[in-house]
Formats: C-alpha cells, sequence, structure tokens
C-alpha cells in the first residue's frame, strides 16, 4: 500500500524550470514514479537534456520553452500538454540586494517569476483541473529564507513569502473541488541558480547551513525531489495548505 501510493503511472505532471537543478530533479523524479512529464523552462538546451535523461531511464518526457512570467505562454503550453493532474511549479530567479539598494526594476523582475510565475502555472493548470473534474496536486517551490530575515535577499525572500500565502489561499479554494495545494519550502541547497548568485560566498554560506543543522549535512536537488513527489502523490492525500521544509533541520534564523 505505501508504495503504490507513490506510483503516478497514470497520471501527467507539469514542471516548470525543470533544465536544471531542483526542476530537473523533481522531473526527473516524478518521471521515474511513472508520470508522463512535461518540462518547461526557458533554458531550451537544458529542457533537451532533461528530457534526454528521462527517455534514457525508460521514461516519457515532452519540452515546452517558455517563460512563466508571460501568462500566454502558460496558458499555451499546458493546453498543449493536455489534462494534467500535477503541477510542480519550481521555475524562480535569484536576485541579491538589500532594501534600500533594491530599484523597481529589480523587483518586478523577481516577483515577475517567482511570484507571478507561479501564480499563473497554478491558475491555469486548476482551471483545466476543475474543468476535467480532476482531484489534482499543485506543488509549489517557496524557500527556507521565508523563515528568517537575511541581509542582501530582499526581493528574493518577499517574492517567495508571496507564494507562501499564494498556497495557502488555494488550498482553501480549491479544497471543495479535490484539488490539494501544497509548498516546498528547502533549506540552501546547490543549484546552477545558487552558484551563479552567490558563487563569492558559497563555501561560507554551506559551511554557516552544515553548522546550524543538527544533520550536519547540506541537501541535494534530489533531496527536495522527494518532497515535491511526496505533495504529488497520493500518499499526502490528506495534506493540503502545508509547507514541507527540507532542509537538514535548521531552525534557527540565519
Amino acid at each position: 500500500m505505501a508504495l503504490t501510493a507513490y506510483d503516478l503511472g497514470d497520471r501527467a505532471a507539469f514542471v516548470t524550470g525543470a533544465a536544471s537543478g531542483i526542476g530537473r530533479a523533481g522531473a526527473l523524479l516524478l518521471a521515474e514514479a511513472g508520470a508522463v512529464v512535461h518540462c518547461a523552462d526557458r533554458d531550451e538546451v537544458g529542457l533537451d537534456e532533461t528530457r534526454a535523461l528521462i527517455t534514457k531511464a525508460g521514461g516519457t518526457a515532452y519540452v515546452h520553452p517558455l517563460d512563466v512570467a508571460d501568462r500566454a505562454q502558460v496558458k499555451a503550453a499546458l493546453a498543449a500538454a493536455g489534462p494534467v493532474h500535477v503541477v510542480a511549479a519550481i521555475a524562480g530567479v535569484m536576485h541579491t540586494s538589500s532594501v534600500l539598494d533594491t530599484d523597481d526594476v529589480d523587483l518586478d523582475r523577481v516577483l515577475a517569476v517567482n511570484f507571478r510565475g507561479v501564480l499563473h502555472t497554478c491558475q491555469e493548470a486548476a482551471r483545466t483541473m476543475i474543468a476535467h473534474g480532476i482531484r489534482g496536486s499543485l506543488v509549489t517551490m517557496a524557500s527556507g529564507a521565508v523563515d528568517s530575515a537575511r541581509p542582501g535577499l530582499f526581493c528574493y525572500s518577499v517574492s517567495k513569502a508571496a507564494v507562501v500565502q499564494l498556497t495557502k489561499t488555494l488550498a482553501s479554494e480549491l479544497g471543495p473541488y479535490g484539488i490539494r495545494v501544497n509548498a516546498v519550502a528547502p533549506g540552501w541547497v546547490r543549484t546552477p541558480m545558487t552558484d551563479q548568485h552567490a558563487s563569492a560566498q558559497q563555501e561560507q554560506i554551506e559551511s554557516m547551513m552544515m553548522r546550524l543543522s543538527p544533520l550536519g549535512t547540506l541537501g541535494r536537488p534530489e533531496d527536495v525531489a522527494h518532497a515535491v513527489l511526496h505533495l504529488a502523490a497520493d500518499a499526502s492525500s490528506f495534506t493540503t495548505g502545508q509547507i514541507l521544509r527540507p532542509n537538514g533541520g535548521v531552525a534557527m534564523p540565519w
């Protein structure tokens, strides 16, 4: 019974941010669980690599090059994918600046992807689920940054906090349709995105995270992907409006 609760063999999944990092790890794991996976991202080369990895492992994947900040592109991709049962809205960007140094251009860019991109994806997918009577699962990607205030992560933290509130509100509104909505808020995980924006402080940040974690370890994209699978599958059929934190037990402000 426990194993079949993670079987997605009769389902289709739509994963944004699937070209690399946590998004790719999530797409690979959902495919391993049996889902047909529709991979979406702006990075077409990365998308093709993800599809090739899924195909090589015996799974089925389709690619949808898109910018989640553009609602029309998201709507068109979901229409092309057809009815989906699982959505993992993982696409995101990071920007480092203090509150006082942030301008409207930076804030709008981060919110466009990290918040509105998740909103577009969940709205369009949920409408299709309701129209087809699908009791589906929407999984959003928040961050451990919503639980603390780290200098220099203003835009990113605010956008992820908005995702948490979106998740809870969607859960309350979509529950009557049998659609579950949950978020994953991972701790620090090395991905191409964090490599790009924190390379100068990467060693310092990772050392700090290992000290704060009772496990004394760092997370991998695959660790976060397993949280996504759990929330996508029937194993969490009584779970909605929740924030799952795969973060090595880090509870202190950082």
